[in-house]
């Protein structure tokens, strides 16, 4: 069983930055690779990066590319999401997912979901 603890949302202005953290409570935090997902009201939760075990593949999708970086810290039993020239339409609950396997973009694949982190950005 993995518990995962998202913080560091907030508000920001537009062309502001936050940092988000994502806590895991995993024996081996490094048996799992790890993603980020966001929902925004009245819409579908959606893919915004993922990470490999290790740290040596990353996945994003198009929309934040070159604008959010993830990362880890297996050390500290941690995920980041950094987010740079935030945009209104980044507002969303972003949510951290943990999968056994490297999957992308595939939500099911996820076994462990956080309970998301509130970012709000005004124009």
């Amino acid at each position: 069983q993995v518990q995962l603890l998202e913080s560091g949302g907030g508000l920001v202005q537009a062309g502001g930055s936050l940092r988000l953290s994502c806590a895991a409570s995993a024996r081996t935090f490094s048996d799992y690779a790890m993603a980020w997902f966001r929902q925004a009201p009245g819409k579908a939760r959606e893919f915004v990066a993922a990470i490999a075990w290790i740290g040596d593949s990353r996945t994003y999708t198009d929309s934040v590319k070159g604008r959010f970086t993830i990362s880890r810290d297996n050390a500290k039993n941690t995920v980041y999401l950094q987010m740079n020239s935030l945009k209104p339409e980044d507002t969303a609950v972003y949510y951290c997912a943990a999968s056994p396997e490297y999957s992308g973009s595939y939500d099911w694949r996820y076994d462990y979901w956080g309970q998301g982190t509130q970012v709000t950005v005004s124009s």
